[in-house]
C-alpha cells in the first residue's frame, strides 16, 4: 500500500483518495467497497484497509446508484390544496433521512390523464418508488398500467386489497371525538357532517353513533346532520339544530371547516362556548383551528406520521424483504377551548 495520501482537512476523504492510497483505479475501489465479485481478494482487503485508514465512508446515494437505485422517490397527489399531500410529505421526508431521499412531487389534480402523464415522467426518471396520496378518504382506482416500481397507497386506499394502502381509522376519529365530548360531562350530542356519499363522512358517524350506542345514548334527532364540508353549511346546520333541539350540550363536527360555521352561529345566538355547548371538529387544520374564535379543538389524523409509515413501508418494498401490508392508524384529539366540562 503506498504512502497515505495527504486529505485536506476541510473535506472528507474521497472515494479517489481511497483508491490513491490502494493503489488501485477508482472503478476497482468502488468494486471492493461494494462487494463485486470481480474483485480479487487480497486487492478487497487492501482497500478495505485504505478505506479505514481514512475514514472513509462511502456516499449513501452512490452505493444506491450502484446496486441500481436512483435515490429517489415519486409523490403524486390529487390535493391541489396541498392541505393532506404537504404533512404527509413532510412525513415521508423524515423517513426518508435528510439528504438521503430526494422527493419529486406531482399534483395530477384528480384527472386520470394527467396522473398517467406524471407517472410515466416519474418513471423515466427511474424513481425507486412511488407513494400515491388521495384527496379524500374513499377507495380509488390503483394506479393504470404495469407499473414495475412499488407503489403505496396514502391517505385514500387503493381499491385493489393487494396493494400497500396506510390510511386514517376515521370510524375511531368519531370514537375520539364522542369518548371526549362524553368525558366532558356531555350528554346531548349533536353530529354534523359533509356529504354522505364520502366515506370519511358515513365512517366517522358510525364511530360516534357507537360511541354514543355505549354509553346508551343516541344523537340528537336520531341521525347525523349531512351536508356539505363548508362553513355555509355549519352556519345553516346550526341553526337548525338549536331550533329543533334547545337542550344541546354538544355538537360534534364531521369537519373544521363545518365546526368554525357552527361557531360563528352559536356565537350570534349567544350561546357560550365552551361552557354552554361544547364543539369539536374534525383534521386540525390548523389554518382554522388555531384562529377560530374560541380556537377549536379537534381530531388530528397524524398525517405526518401516515406519510412516516409510507415511507419506511415503500424502503421495505424497495428491499424487496416480506411485503408490507396495508395498514390503518388512529388520530388523536387536540384539545383548545371549544370544549371545557359541564358546568
Amino acid at each position: 500500500m503506498g504512502t497515505e495520501p495527504e486529505v485536506p482537512a476541510n473535506r472528507a476523504p474521497t472515494l479517489t483518495d481511497v483508491a490513491k492510497l490502494a493503489g488501485v483505479s477508482v472503478a476497482t475501489a468502488s468494486k471492493a467497497i461494494n462487494g463485486r465479485d470481480e474483485v480479487k481478494a487480497a486487492t478487497r482487503a487492501r482497500v478495505l484497509k485504505a478505506a479505514e485508514l481514512l475514514s472513509f465512508a462511502p456516499n449513501a446515494l452512490a452505493r444506491a446508484l450502484l446496486g441500481g437505485r436512483t435515490g429517489t422517490v415519486g409523490l403524486l397527489t390529487s390535493d391541489l390544496e396541498g392541505r393532506f399531500s404537504i404533512p404527509i410529505l413532510m412525513g415521508a421526508e423524515d423517513a426518508f433521512g435528510a439528504g438521503q431521499v430526494s422527493v419529486f412531487l406531482c399534483d395530477a389534480r384528480g384527472d386520470a390523464i394527467r396522473e398517467a402523464y406524471h407517472v410515466r415522467a416519474l418513471l423515466s426518471r427511474r424513481v425507486d418508488g412511488l407513494i400515491v396520496v388521495g384527496s379524500s378518504t374513499d377507495p380509488r382506482p390503483p394506479l393504470a398500467g404495469t407499473v414495475p416500481v412499488p407503489v403505496v397507497y396514502v391517505y385514500a386506499p387503493s381499491a385493489d386489497p393487494a396493494d400497500i394502502s396506510i390510511t386514517v381509522d376515521n370510524v375511531g376519529g368519531g370514537r375520539l371525538a364522542i369518548d371526549h365530548l362524553l368525558a366532558c360531562g356531555r350528554r346531548d350530542i349533536a353530529h354534523v357532517t359533509g356529504e354522505p356519499g364520502f366515506a370519511a363522512a358515513r365512517d366517522r358517524a358510525e364511530g360516534a353513533a357507537a360511541a354514543l350506542a355505549d354509553a346508551g345514548l343516541t344523537m340528537l334527532g336520531g341521525r347525523p346532520y349531512y351536508g356539505s364540508w363548508d362553513e355555509t353549511w355549519g352556519r345553516a346546520a346550526a341553526h337548525i339544530v338549536v331550533e329543533q333541539h334547545p337542550e344541546v350540550d354538544a355538537i360534534f363536527c364531521g369537519s373544521d371547516q363545518i365546526a368554525r360555521g357552527v361557531l360563528e352561529t352559536l356565537r350570534d345566538l349567544g350561546r357560550d362556548v365552551p361552557h354552554a355547548i361544547s364543539v369539536i371538529g374534525f383534521d386540525n387544520w390548523d389554518a382554522i383551528a388555531a384562529h377560530s374564535r374560541p380556537r377549536l379543538t379537534s381530531i388530528d389524523m397524524n398525517l405526518e406520521r401516515l406519510g412516516a409509515v409510507a415511507g419506511r413501508r415503500l424502503f421495505a418494498a424497495i428491499d424487496g424483504g416480506e411485503p408490507p401490508t396495508s395498514e390503518q392508524y388512529p388520530g388523536r384529539v387536540v384539545m383548545r377551548d371549544s370544549t371545557a366540562p359541564a358546568g
